[in-house]
């Protein structure tokens, strides 16, 4: 574990080096001109709940652009698209389209709802590039806490659900994944996990049942069961104070990833707790921005 940690502080160290472009500056507050933004675009309807997303598209840049897809966090229950407005106009002023996603929220709706709806969102959008001069083969996504966790499995798992012959062609996998803080193993024993009463009454309205209760559908909807050597490439991003979702979550990914030879940079950010890209989203922003013009741009 030392070892590890060790590793991770050379990566965390060494990430500006890595990443040279310039920094981008702070995050507009308002509408550029050189930003297009089209409010709730429906990209889906289920169990009579329409899929909304908010579209942020450059005027300027020319040809295809590459993509990211942004999931809000919230744990679950909360959160909306608009939380990442700022980024997603960030996003687009440097030549990205951005779309920023809702999805069905629990506790009315259970665990794989929210899966399949990014996944839809992902797959809708591969369907409907060309309304967005957008290049298919150049989606990465973004997300925050539970956001972060369902973007995980938009780099890990292809589509669960594949009912919809309007997009049964189309891979809901994306090309490159930046995850803030996303919970990722729940095949902990429950005894084993020390979970407070908070952080279980979430997860027990995520699935439907309590942890333990069913040890095989809380097996199925981690993330680090899925991690395999075809996954592309990982920045995680974790706050070592984090007691919500504990940095050994975003180890356990890294760990899996890394052995096996999948590309993954963890980045713990020293003393910071949950939630950390709401009061600093500039700084993150521009990490983010050199992961993905490293892997989306030519």
């Amino acid at each position: 574990m030392l070892q590890r940690q060790r590793t991770l502080v050379l990566v965390a160290a060494t990430l500006a080096l890595v990443f040279s472009k310039p920094a981008v500056q702070a995050l507009p507050q308002t509408v550029s001109d050189d930003v297009t933004v089209q409010k709730n675009v429906p990209y889906g309807e289920v169990d009579g709940v329409k899929l909304l997303m908010d579209v942020y598209l450059p005027k300027t840049a020319s040809g295809k652009h590459p993509g990211i897809v942004l999931v809000h966090g919230g744990g679950w229950v909360g959160g909306d698209k608009v939380f990442y407005a700022n980024i997603g106009k960030a996003f687009a002023e440097q030549g990205y389209d951005a779309f920023s996603v809702n999805y069905r929220l629990a506790p009315k709706f259970h665990y794989p709802a929210q899966l399949d709806d990014v996944q839809r969102a992902v797959r809708f959008l591969r369907a409907h590039a060309a309304d967005y001069d957008l290049d298919p083969d150049r989606i990465g996504a973004m997300g925050d806490s539970a956001g972060g966790y369902l973007v995980a499995f938009l780099g890990l798992r292809d589509t669960r659900d594949n009912s919809d012959p309007a997009l049964a062609n189309y891979s809901s996998k994306v090309e490159c994944v930046v995850d803030f803080y996303g919970p990722t193993d729940f095949t902990i024993p429950p005894e084993q996990a020390h979970l407070n009463a908070f952080v279980e009454n979430l997860l027990t309205m995520y699935f439907g049942k309590k942890p333990g209760e069913d040890p095989a559908l809380y097996r199925e909807a981690s993330p680090v069961v899925y991690a395999g050597k075809d996954a592309p490439p990982f920045l995680i991003l974790q706050g070592t104070a984090d007691t919500l979702v504990p940095p050994d979550q975003s180890e356990r990914l890294y760990d899996a990833l890394h052995k096996a030879g999948a590309n993954v940079t963890l980045l713990l950010a020293y003393g910071l707790p949950h939630a950390f890209l709401s009061p600093q989203p500039d700084f993150y922003f521009d990490i983010a921005k050199k992961f993905f013009d490293r892997y989306l741009k030519p």
